[in-house]
């Protein structure tokens, strides 16, 4: 009896050989020829990055006679502009130089360090300790824990529309369907609640609530708030609350985290150093466990702690400084962050409002604000991707397109730039609406003719 390695896949019988193709090309059989035959995973197939997949597409050539002015990244160390305080560089290097912490640390971080992050984030509403922080590589690991843990493939979850990409890149890769909950740019991007709710079926497990928000520059008021957890609550769907950018807002704005307005629904919080203290590359996220009435358990926690275990996370030596880092940065530092946003927001929005064909929602904070095209106005150009291709090709100007976002005829303006590029590229947007810009009457007297 001939037995077969089971990746084999036999495609010739002859005499008494066999020649086949090894799915993972270990073993000859009867001296027959061997074949390399290796073949992605179905998770790596299944990743998809919305933005890389758009912006790799794109023809992006800049106009040579103009420097190019990139709107669309989300890292505000780029144009080094916005660096951050002394406080935290000297923590890193205190921690450094104390040689501490350059072994490995526990998987869901040193107990002194969730200490302190706990101590930070506590509040009467929402009391934590230690135990209800874990720690992770940036506060995408502890997005990436937090739908693992609480789904399953073939369940779904609920995300925002626009919403961060990563959700989806997440979900998909684990087998877990997507549902886009709308957001209302003609109400400062409040959740549709309505639809929200219509979406929720026997397998949804988790509802992703971004506030402030990426893309939409959004603050959600704590009523708005409170009708959110009232649809989860009724549904029993815990939430997890991307907080990332919380606290940075707008002088006449106030934050309200989640968990602290929630009497009933668990909540995993995900937050991080890398935009409020300016370094995104230093990779330090955390979860927040707020768990209502025990519904999460010990489960829920076990699977974390199990799944921080594949990959060891945060680095220990933000760890290390992270104490320092919380509690000694000055409150000076923070508004001079959030003034530089709001008045690059301002400046932004008011050039763009008097564009034809434009149309800008106002943020009240995080780093971003989102424009409207009207598309039937630029006759020449299909969508948004080719609306801000051809801005790239004439302005040097990139600004990202909203179908990154799923959500078409808008892009994404990132307001970290030093001010007088925002003002340059503000100028360069106008001239370029103004050549492309077609009215209504111009169209009907085109056909006419």
């Amino acid at each position: 009896m001939i037995q077969l390695n089971p990746n084999l896949e036999v495609f010739h019988i002859f005499g008494n050989g066999v020649t086949g193709i090894d799915g993972q090309g270990s073993t000859p059989i009867f001296g027959g020829l061997q074949r390399w035959n290796i073949r992605p995973s179905e998770m790596s197939i299944n990743t998809l990055n919305p933005i890389r997949a758009i912006v790799d597409g794109m023809k992006l050539t800049p106009n040579p006679g103009k420097p190019m002015i990139a709107l669309s990244i989300g890292d505000p160390t780029v144009f080094g502009n916005l660096p951050t305080d002394e406080k935290v560089t000297q923590a890193l290097k205190d921690a450094i130089d104390s040689h501490k912490y350059n072994g490995y640390a526990p998987s869901v971080g040193y107990q002194k360090s969730r200490d302190v992050v706990a101590n930070f984030y506590t509040c009467p509403e929402a009391p934590l300790e230690a135990e209800d922080v874990l720690l992770t590589s940036g506060c995408s690991q502890a997005i990436d824990l937090a739908i693992t843990v609480l789904c399953n493939p073939g369940d779904n979850i609920l995300i925002p529309c626009p919403g961060f990409s990563l959700y989806k890149t997440l979900a998909v890769s684990l087998g877990i369907q997507v549902k886009l909950y709308n957001l209302l740019p003609e109400k400062s991007w409040e959740i549709d609640l309505q639809h929200m709710e219509s979406l929720i079926d026997d397998r949804t497990t988790c509802l992703i609530i971004n506030n402030p928000s990426n893309p939409c520059g959004s603050v959600y008021s704590k009523e708005h708030l409170k009708n959110v957890l009232s649809v989860a609550s009724k549904n029993c769907i815990p939430i997890l609350a991307d907080e990332i950018y919380g606290d940075m807002v707008f002088p006449g704005c106030k934050y309200q985290s989640m968990a602290s307005l929630s009497s009933d629904v668990p909540i995993l919080a995900c937050g991080g150093l890398a935009k409020r203290w300016l370094v995104p590359g230093w990779r330090m996220g955390w979860i927040l466990i707020h768990d209502r009435n025990q519904i999460f358990g010990k489960e829920i926690r076990q699977g974390l702690v199990k799944l921080s275990q594949r990959i060891l996370g945060a680095c220990t030596i933000v760890q290390g400084a992270i104490e320092s880092i919380l509690n000694d940065t000055p409150q000076e530092f923070y508004y001079r962050t959030i003034s530089f946003l709001k008045s690059n927001s301002e400046i932004c929005f008011s050039e763009l409002s008097t564009v034809p064909g434009l149309t800008p929602v106002l943020p009240a904070g995080a780093m971003y604000l989102m424009v409207g095209i009207e598309m039937e106005h630029f006759p020449e150009f299909q969508n948004d991707v080719q609306f801000t291709e051809r801005l790239v090709t004439e302005q040097s100007v990139f600004c990202l397109p909203a179908m990154a976002f799923e959500y078409p005829n808008y892009f994404r303006i990132v307001v970290t730039v030093p001010e007088e590029m925002m003002v340059e590229a503000c100028a360069r947007i106008r001239e370029f609406c103004q050549r492309h810009y077609r009215s209504c009457s111009q169209d009907s007297n085109e056909l006419d003719q």
